[in-house]
């Protein structure tokens, strides 16, 4: 399954705008609250010069991108939590969001309605973590009750989670996002099941406006307590959704880019990408040269798995070259007269930027 990034933020404030541009879609994008009512899902190329650089040494017939896949998602109200606006099935729909992209309004156009009246970043982005707040609180409570209610299978597993999900609960009541706390991965794999929308990690993204007194608005969203150590972006979203398309689909799989495309609308794409904690190898041939997105930590095994089934069940080592070898040497024969080339076992953690030729036998 592709890992989804969702897109949050007040009604109107140009959600489904990037997500067009950034999936290339054409769903509707107008001014007045809630015009998306169901969540509309698209995917987007991740662009890397890597692929690019070493597709003009193999000149192959196709080159095939990795993608991030985002989920836009109608506009949240305060009092979402409890039911308003669309109120609680937005916010389940959010829940199956790996990572999220809040989208905060940074300019004063009086043609463009907002949903509270006035231009402030800091409410904007307090009202919508409110809601988050309030709503992974009902889901934790609820799920405290039922594993202090559960007689039968009773492990220490079980009082790990009802630990853990206690401390989620101090946080949540002291109005705090749970990502504040840190938890290992063992702690983070007990309560993945609850899906907790405020311990999903978030890139916040600032709508800003040219000759406009965006700045002010922006300066106010940095220091807002609420963005502290998380990354921010400023993007000028109705200027962007202004330009051409630079990406030509040649098919459903296959993408060529050009050089035109918005460098903003990489840098949003490729921090969605980090954030995710995605990394990229690469599978090289005459026919195809190929990113394949992976989390980072994944074993060449679960690597192989990635490409096809057969290539994990009867995986017998990989070779593996890394990508600033591969350049250096433009291509693989002198990287293998050099000894650059490595037979790598089942058990080696792939890195960013790694050319993999995988042997198995089935």
């Amino acid at each position: 399954m592709s890992l989804k990034c969702g897109i949050i933020g007040l009604p109107n404030v140009g959600k489904s705008t990037l997500f067009n541009i950034l999936t290339k879609s054409k769903i509707p994008a107008k001014n007045f609250p809630f015009c998306t009512i169901d969540p509309n899902i698209g995917i987007s190329p991740v662009f890397d010069d890597r692929l690019s650089l070493i597709s003009e040494i193999i000149h192959p017939e196709n080159i095939v991108t990795s993608y991030v896949k985002f989920i836009d998602i109608a506009g949240l109200v305060k009092g979402a939590a409890k039911g308003s606006g669309l109120g609680n099935e937005f916010l389940s729909h959010i829940r199956t969001a790996d990572a999220i992209i809040h989208i905060v309004r940074c300019f004063e156009d009086p043609n463009i309605i907002h949903v509270h009246n006035k231009i402030s970043p800091a409410y904007d982005i307090e009202v919508v973590n409110m809601e988050l707040i309030l709503s992974d609180l009902q889901i934790c409570e609820k799920e405290l009750l039922k594993l202090k209610n559960q007689k039968n299978n009773i492990d220490i597993e079980h009082e790990k989670k009802i630990k853990i999900l206690h401390i989620c609960l101090k946080n949540l009541q002291n109005c705090k996002m749970i990502r504040a706390v840190f938890f290992n991965e063992k702690e983070l794999e007990l309560i993945n099941y609850c899906k907790f929308i405020t311990l999903k990690p978030i890139l916040y993204l600032a709508n800003v406006l040219e000759n406009n007194n965006s700045i002010k608005y922006f300066n106010q969203l940095l220091n807002s307590n609420a963005v502290f150590k998380n990354t921010v972006i400023s993007v000028n979203i109705l200027s962007e959704s202004h330009k051409k398309n630079s990406i030509v689909s040649k098919n459903k799989n296959f993408l060529n880019f050009t050089k035109n495309t918005s460098f903003k609308i990489h840098t949003i794409i490729n921090s969605a990408y980090h954030l995710l904690k995605l990394q990229t190898f690469f599978t090289v041939g005459k026919k195809e040269v190929r990113a394949w997105e992976i989390h980072k930590g994944t074993t060449i095994l679960e690597a192989a798995k990635k490409i096809h089934s057969d290539f994990k069940r009867g995986f017998i080592r990989a070779q593996v070259i890394s990508y600033i070898d591969f350049i250096n040497c433009n291509g693989e024969n002198k990287a293998k007269a050099l000894g650059k080339i490595r037979l790598e076992g089942k058990k080696y953690i792939v890195q960013d930027g790694d050319i993999i030729k995988f042997l198995f036998k089935v």
